[in-house]
């Protein structure tokens, strides 16, 4: 009879490599907060890598607090974890002696430290947070957004992560309903970080509004450097993020490690051969955004697809959100750094596309259409992009309307047209004004 959690020592080589990929995963917030500070007029720079950079102590907080045990602690009803079995992150750090040695076993996830799978999965729902950022930039009220990132965290994020991911070892549960009973895959977060943040991102925008001045105004990018460097970071990340999330240093990581660089690659061309036939001009721009595109296609299927499955993935991604993006001016919403046409509408490509390419000979041992899998596996990926969509749209809603009609959304209209870092930060990120003279004084 199995008892949990599992105490034992930690697989050294297994424990280096994570170590490492929990860095490579915290360092893809900051990196996001520079791609979307990029993108953003230079008055608001400061505010939207604020609204990212926030996302960690908060995330953190809520994780020690109770997040992490409503999200992996022992399952109540399918809908969520014992909020008390660790709350506080007790039990899950081991037990040191005098000294700081260690006196027993400790509790491990797979073959490594159960406090180093938390620190890991933190870094998964700080990034997810402040995807939300983008689709609200130049407009939101940044207290506001400390509150709803807060919400949001608890109310959305930790239930749908409870619904995909597991900590084997620490319960009896491997997996959530979504992968145990709907078998659908989802590896490192399609669902938990893509469509949820997505699909919550397009609420949120809605509910604020348009910017003052769009779409007729023309907002471009003040910093495309710091686009390029954010998306360069953020496929840095991406090999701890889903190469990390194997939790060992073997030939699964290998693949997937191969398939996250292949899809993002691909992606990126595939997104400048769109922009050069119908706009004339590949742009750095649409580089960056290509391999992001690409990077959270392969999220979801990077352990059940092939090297050449990957590539397929990639290229419909970058064609796709390329084209997605533009949807906003159609229909009229405005998600300021394209949240809804890059990470949202990529999730969904990577989900569905595994009922079309996955492999047997991959991981997660299942064959898609493509490979002679039939449709089987395509309905199980299309019912769970359907549920996390409809919920984190649903519980967003009630957040925002919730703080819109209690503390407001949105900033003070002033604050927008003089600058959102000025007047929710009293800063500015960029200081032009010469001394009488022309004299500068290194002393001040």
């Amino acid at each position: 009879m199995n008892t949990f959690p599992t105490m034992d020592a930690p697989d050294g080589a297994n424990t280096a490599w994570m170590l490492a990929a929990f860095a490579l995963v915290l360092l893809m917030t900051p990196a996001l907060g520079l791609f979307y500070g990029g993108m953003v007029r230079s008055m608001s720079v400061l505010n939207m890598m604020m609204m990212c950079l926030s996302a960690v102590p908060i995330v953190w907080i809520v994780w020690v607090v109770v997040g992490y045990s409503m999200a992996f602690g022992p399952d109540i009803g399918g809908v969520i974890g014992d909020p008390t079995t660790f709350a506080g992150l007790r039990t899950l750090f081991g037990h040191f002696g005098a000294g700081g040695a260690d006196t027993a076993a400790m509790p491990l996830v797979g073959t490594i430290p159960a406090l180093l799978f938390v620190a890991f999965q933190a870094g998964f729902a700080m990034v997810t947070v402040a995807l939300i950022a983008g689709a609200v930039a130049d407009r939101m009220k940044f207290a506001s957004w400390l509150i709803f990132a807060t919400l949001w965290a608890i109310l959305v994020y930790v239930p749908v992560a409870h619904w995909v991911f597991s900590a084997p070892g620490l319960t009896a549960e491997d997996g959530g309903w979504i992968v145990t009973h709907l078998k659908a895959i989802d590896f490192a977060g399609g669902t938990v970080v893509e469509i949820n943040s997505g699909a919550s991102a397009l609420v949120v925008a809605v509910l604020l509004g348009r910017r003052a001045g769009w779409p007729k105004d023309p907002m471009r990018p003040h910093n495309l450097p710091f686009v390029m460097l954010g998306a360069g970071l953020l496929w840095f990340g991406w090999f701890g993020f889903n190469a990390g999330s194997t939790l060992a240093a073997d030939g699964a990581a290998a693949l997937v490690a191969a398939n996250t660089l292949g899809a993002g690659a691909v992606s990126m061309v595939a997104w400048l051969v769109i922009e050069r036939i119908r706009h004339g001009r590949p742009t750095s721009f649409g580089a960056a955004s290509g391999v992001v595109a690409g990077l959270v296609a392969i999220t979801p299927s990077c352990s059940s697809v092939t090297p050449i499955g990957a590539l397929a993935i990639g290229a419909v991604a970058g064609a796709v959100s390329s084209y997605a993006i533009e949807l906003k001016f159609r229909w009229g919403y405005d998600d300021s750094l394209d949240v809804v046409g890059v990470h949202f509408v990529s999730g969904v490509v990577g989900m569905l596309m595994i009922g079309l390419v996955a492999s047997s000979s991959a991981p997660a041992g299942v064959d898609g259409l493509f490979y002679g899998g039939g449709l089987d596996q395509m309905w199980r990926q299309a019912v769970a992009v359907v549920v996390v969509l409809a919920y984190a749209m649903a519980v967003t809603a009630i957040i925002g309307l919730a703080l819109k009609y209690t503390v407001g959304l949105r900033a003070d209209r002033q604050h927008e047209m003089d600058g959102i870092d000025d007047g929710q930060h009293a800063e500015s990120a960029y200081d032009f004004h010469q001394p009488r003279g022309g004299r500068v004084d290194v002393g001040r």
